[in-house]
């Protein structure tokens, strides 16, 4: 991790010791649960920084080998950028079948945190899939597109090449490395003549360090 980004994670925990001091607390390291959550709502009228404070202090735990104060951490920032972040149409998904994304929005279904909310099973799929007439496996692509499009920058382009590359869930994109995924997706797109670029190093380091923060939300 580059000097800079360090300093910048030192200086936002700095942010946090100095709330735990006002309400009694030693260091971070004797803070719990209640404490990163009081810190969330003394801090989210801070729209354009709290994301990064809770990031900050989620990998402040992380290091500590503290995984739930960690995980708290990171699923109050997911909360804040998706409550901050429109949710992608799923008709502006490359690559999809039209037909499909109208069936889909003739039920309510629109958006991809609709979608995510509604197919988070495979009972739920199976449901959706005969209320919509929609095949099990064109509704699993939505729901996987829909997936992907939970991390940061990916949106219509981006969710396709990482599907059609194979690299098609949350969890799948955080076992890579952020190298390997670029010269992996490099080739793809060389070989299959993707129309798009791949990532440069910058947005897949980006790209694989949200996806390692992002809960598990749906059942494959």
């Amino acid at each position: 991790m580059k000097t800079h980004v360090v300093d910048g994670l030192v200086k936002r925990c700095s942010v946090f010791e100095d709330f735990l001091r006002n309400r009694q607390k030693v260091s971070m390291d004797k803070a719990d649960k209640e404490d990163v959550l009081a810190f969330f709502d003394a801090t989210k009228d801070r729209k354009a920084e709290v994301g990064n404070l809770l990031r900050a202090v989620s990998l402040y735990y992380r290091f500590k080998s503290k995984p739930e104060l960690s995980a708290v951490a990171s699923k109050l920032r997911e909360q804040r950028i998706s409550s901050a972040r429109k949710s992608f149409e799923l008709k502006n998904f490359r690559g999809i079948n039209a037909e499909y994304a109208a069936k889909l929005s003739a039920v309510g279904v629109r958006n991809a945190e609709q979608l995510l909310q509604l197919g988070k099973t495979r009972t739920d799929r199976r449901k959706l899939a005969d209320k919509t007439g929609i095949p099990s496996e064109a509704l699993l692509e939505f729901v996987k597109l829909s997936d992907l499009s939970r991390i940061e920058g990916v949106k219509g382009t981006r969710a396709r090449l990482y599907y059609d590359a194979g690299i098609d869930t949350v969890e799948k994109m955080a076992k890579w490395d952020s190298e390997k995924l670029r010269t992996y997706l490099v080739d793809f797109v060389n070989r299959t003549g993707f129309e798009g670029i791949a990532p440069l190093p910058k947005e897949a380091r980006n790209t694989v360090e949200e996806a390692k923060r992002l809960p598990k939300i749906i059942e494959y």
